[in-house]
């Protein structure tokens, strides 16, 4: 099997183009990143994939600063630097500062220790957590 290439914009099939094009607008950005275009080798899971991210990222009870500094957290643990690098830009171009993402790194390391010392002395759940 070979390694998959990415599809730039000029290559692209329509279908491909308008998933481009819906990122750009939906983002603000004049150029789609690398991760959609290698997933634009299987147009349909490029167009799957951005939906979902689109309809998990929309504004809800969570705002998007919060759920990029969420997803941002999330690939610090799973040690996904294109994660780390994307979705710190993202973060910060929904307005996280410096001391945000500091705070949030200190979170994200506090939880890690505990949660393996949990998981290390296989604690029982308490029963007031069990709600």
């Amino acid at each position: 099997m070979s390694k998959p290439r990415p599809v730039e914009y000029a290559n692209a099939s329509p279908e491909v183009r308008a998933v481009f094009d819906d990122i750009k607008a939906t983002r603000k950005v004049a150029e789609v990143n690398n991760f959609w275009k290698y997933l634009a080798s299987d147009p349909s899971l490029l167009k799957r994939t951005w939906e979902t991210q689109k309809a998990v990222l929309a504004p809800g009870a969570l705002d998007r600063l919060v759920k990029e500094m969420i997803y941002l957290a999330v690939s610090v643990t799973n040690g996904c630097s294109y994660g780390i690098a994307c979705h710190t830009a993202l973060a910060r171009k929904a307005g996280m500062t410096d001391a945000m993402f500091n705070e949030l790194m200190a979170v994200v390391g506090m939880a890690n220790q505990t949660n393996r010392f949990a998981d290390g002395y296989r604690l029982p759940i308490d029963d007031l957590f069990n709600v």
